[in-house]
């Protein structure tokens, strides 16, 4: 088993200062860069709506604000464990009895370039206990007028590597939530997700669905509607002041339930769009 690891940078309920921000604008769209946090956005802005949880309205805790890539893993890893090419590895455990949402989101990330509407963000993933395998991730934002476009690219290196990317924003409570998946991952006593696939249960959610197309968010007169290259969506909303939808290329303990591996040298990538519009009659 792997040890119960604490340690500031990895820990998810750690701490962590947003740093110097990065603001991106095209139109009525503002993006707030934070690099030195887990290369996450931390505020997001459109015609003067605020739609993310702050790093001050989180306790500062590091898993719990903004919008961050989750990289090379997204969700829960059961107690850290996992089988890879024949052998074991265990990782440190950041979450409880569990690791939780990959190494990108409490690391710094290089600044590759930063202009007025976009930027592009690199970090290299360890190759050590926190992650054995090393590998590069990359992250490209592009803002316009209406629309955030964002891709979260992982490369293995030398070395063969799993993968699952995703995306975690954490959305202040919007008014209406209209997503209706075909599927749901039924979770256990661990709130791991287990296989296989089920009906929807009724909310309230912390789980991972099936569903193709648009994600919804409606919320003090704008409606932003999500999109992302894959059907797999985690959404929590059993906060009261927020609601996370996180696309993600599969599952919470992908590793076991849908291994994907990456050969030496192979990519993966996510895309994820968020474009906004006013909420009018229907």
């Amino acid at each position: 088993m792997a040890p119960e690891t604490a340690l500031p940078r990895d820990d998810a309920q750690a701490p962590m200062p947003a740093g110097h921000l990065h603001w991106l604008r095209a139109g009525r769209l503002e993006v707030a860069l934070a690099p030195e946090a887990g290369g996450r956005i931390a505020q997001l802005r459109y015609d003067g709506v605020e739609w993310l949880v702050g790093q001050d309205e989180a306790g500062q805790a590091t898993i719990a604000w903004g919008c961050y890539p989750m990289v090379p893993w997204a969700g829960r890893i059961r107690q850290g464990q996992f089988r890879f090419g024949g052998r074991h590895v265990g990782l440190p455990l950041n979450f409880g009895a569990h690791a939780i949402h990959g190494v990108g989101f409490s690391r710094p990330w290089r600044i590759d370039h930063v202009g007025a509407d976009s930027a592009l963000l690199t970090l290299a993933l360890p190759e050590d206990g926190y992650w054995p395998f090393g590998g590069i991730a990359t992250q490209a934002i592009h803002v316009r007028s209406n629309r955030l476009a964002l891709q979260l690219v992982v490369q293995a290196g030398d070395q063969a590597m799993p993968a699952v990317l995703g995306w975690h924003p954490w959305f202040r409570k919007p008014e209406r939530l209209l997503f209706a998946p075909s599927a749901m991952y039924p979770r256990d006593g661990e709130g791991i997700a287990t296989l296989p696939a089920g009906r929807p249960a009724p909310g309230p959610w912390d789980d991972c669905f099936i569903h193709q197309g648009d994600v919804t968010l409606v919320s003090a007169g704008q409606r932003l509607r999500l999109r992302a290259d894959t059907d797999h969506w985690v959404v929590y909303d059993g906060a009261p002041h927020a609601t996370c939808v996180e696309p993600q290329t599969g599952p919470p303990d992908g590793f076991t339930l849908a291994p994907n591996r990456l050969a030496p040298g192979q990519r993966l990538q996510l895309r994820f769009e968020l474009e906004w519009e006013s909420d009018g009659p229907g």
